[in-house]
């Protein structure tokens, strides 16, 4: 149902996936795309991709919510990266000021709960974009790079439980292993210092094994897990020789460069599912 939209609203932050969003959403029919870009946070590019975009800064949810309400937008996708130190560093208005003085716990996933909540009371829904997305989501059997090696298998699996466990206490969604050790987990940082750190420890051979996640029970409204080239060039700098992926859970951008850059650094990116490799 959600495809045959003819408009749609875009609160975008940063990185490839807003861009990547629009040209799949027109591709697939939609007509007239509204975005809302963040100052600092949100790549320019956009613009050219979009038939209206809005700059505010990380904060102005009156403005956010306004911004398509005017214009007649009553579903909108959030997608992108903002910061997590500007989800805290930021100077929210009165509307926002509010949300955040009723939340008992502010993490990212009520952060943007709660905005959600706040989009409809003006009758936007936020609504998944993972329609438009999926032909970047690989399912079982997606490898790039060299096949992995028994212990690597093994690390992987090791990592993918533990990984699981980790997200279900909503600490983080990667982690970073070696012979069966836990070297480093994604906490408020972020998935690229967990990889480099993790690849620190794991000492000057390198060798590590990154395994990335969804939650159970995820919210794909606002927080679809991805990669694209940058995360490859973590792993490079890092010395990770894995990075295994939920199948059917975590968008592949910059396709093209992701599997360059596998193949030239010999690094294999793979998707697992449950307690297999697939």
């Amino acid at each position: 149902m959600n495809q045959s939209l003819e408009n749609c609203g875009i609160i975008a932050g940063s990185r490839a996936l807003p861009l990547m969003f629009a040209r799949q959403a027109r591709a697939m029919g939609i007509k007239r795309l509204v975005a809302v870009a963040f100052e600092n946070e949100t790549d320019p590019a956009l613009a050219a991709l979009v038939d209206e975009i809005v700059w505010i800064k990380v904060g102005q949810l009156s403005k956010m919510i306004r911004a398509f309400a005017d214009r007649q937008i009553t579903r909108c996708v959030m997608l992108g990266q903002i910061a997590p130190k500007n989800l805290f560093d930021l100077r929210p208005d009165l509307r926002a000021v509010g949300l955040l003085l009723r939340l008992k716990e502010k993490n990212a996933h009520t952060i943007f709960g709660a905005i959600a909540d706040e989009l409809k009371k003006e009758g936007v829904e936020l609504i998944e974009a993972t329609p438009w997305l999926e032909p970047l989501m690989p399912g079982p059997g997606f490898q790039l790079g060299g096949k992995l090696t028994p212990e690597q298998e093994g690390d992987a699996q090791f990592g993918f439980r533990i990984a699981k466990e980790v997200s279900r206490l909503e600490i983080g969604q990667m982690v970073v292993v070696k012979n069966g050790t836990v070297l480093a987990v994604e906490g408020f940082e972020g998935t690229d210092r967990c990889l480099a750190r993790g690849g620190e420890l794991a000492g000057k051979d390198g060798g590590a094994v990154a395994v990335k996640v969804s939650k159970e029970r995820h919210d794909m409204r606002f927080d679809v897990p991805c990669i694209g080239a940058k995360t490859i060039e973590t792993c490079v700098a890092a010395k990770i020789s894995v990075l295994a992926l939920e199948a059917g859970k975590t968008l592949v951008l910059e396709q093209e460069a992701v599997e360059a850059l596998a193949r030239k650094h010999r690094i294999c990116i793979t998707t697992w599912c449950s307690n297999a490799k697939t």
